[in-house]
């Protein structure tokens, strides 16, 4: 999965563009490089990054989204907490809705993602990323009894909610959201022990893109640095039963999953 942030502040500046036509560009160049999801977001999703209401984020992403449509077949994916913005991205051509709040701020998210046939990734976190803060920046650990146990229980509550709304379980993928409210411990703990998530009835999505977490154990403090220790955790989450990578570096990420399969395949 591909990150095309259509956001003037996200954490990576390798995701982001605010043009239509560089986005597009990008989003093509990404499927080129072997994306096999698009995942467009009008609201940047890092620690301390201030919200941006639906009409907003409407106008940021439907117009990318429509122009990769009218290029490509290429699934696309809209990260949005809003239903209203999940809503106008699928007319416009979007089969995923990517919720980081997994469908709790928004009521009507999983009824729109069931009646249209849609897909949904449901996310853990803690808190809302504007009063949330990086992994490295965690004085005192967040208090989970077990940090995989945790998240696991409230990955199944909301694929149930999902299900419970009318959409199909194959269509829902489970997010552990690494990054969000975790320690870099727990972040560490989470990817050791992933294979307690994947072993769970849906598709599972790691998005560890860069994340400052893997930053504090390389010593790298810019992001731009720490595409080695993203694959490598790529890697590891793929050997974990990851179904989904989501990345800011697709071509890369394309070569290991190619030596992934090959070497899954004798």
């Amino acid at each position: 999965m591909g990150i095309l942030n259509c956001t003037p502040d996200s954490f990576h500046a390798g995701g982001r563009t605010m043009h239509v036509q560089a986005a597009v560009d990008h989003a093509l160049a990404m499927v080129q490089q072997g994306a096999d999801i698009i995942d467009v977001g009008g609201e940047s999703t890092r620690p301390g990054a201030q919200r941006v209401d639906a009409a907003e984020q409407i106008r940021r992403v439907v117009p990318v989204i429509q122009g990769i449509r009218a290029h490509s077949p290429v699934p696309i994916s809209v990260d949005t907490t809003l239903s209203s913005v999940a809503e106008a991205a699928i007319q416009a051509g979007a089969q995923m809705v990517n919720d980081v709040s997994g469908a709790t701020e928004d009521a009507a998210m999983l009824p729109l993602v069931s009646r249209t046939a849609a897909s949904v990734v449901l996310m853990h976190r803690l808190t809302t990323p504007d009063k949330d803060q990086y992994s490295h920046q965690y004085e005192t650990a967040p208090g989970y009894a077990d940090v995989v146990t945790d998240v696991a229980a409230h990955l199944a509550q909301r694929a149930r909610a999902a299900m419970d709304a009318g959409v199909p379980a194959q269509r829902v993928v489970l997010d552990p959201g690494f990054g969000f409210g975790k320690s870099v411990a727990q972040n560490f703990e989470l990817l050791h022990r992933l294979r307690q998530i994947t072993a769970m009835d849906h598709p599972v999505l790691v998005g560890v893109s860069r994340k400052s977490f893997l930053g504090a154990a390389t010593g790298d403090a810019d992001p731009s640095t720490r595409l080695p220790a993203t694959l490598a955790a790529g890697l590891t989450a793929m050997q974990s039963g990851a179904a989904i990578l989501r990345v800011h570096d697709v071509a890369p990420h394309a070569q290991i999953r190619a030596v992934f399969r090959s070497m899954r395949g004798c």
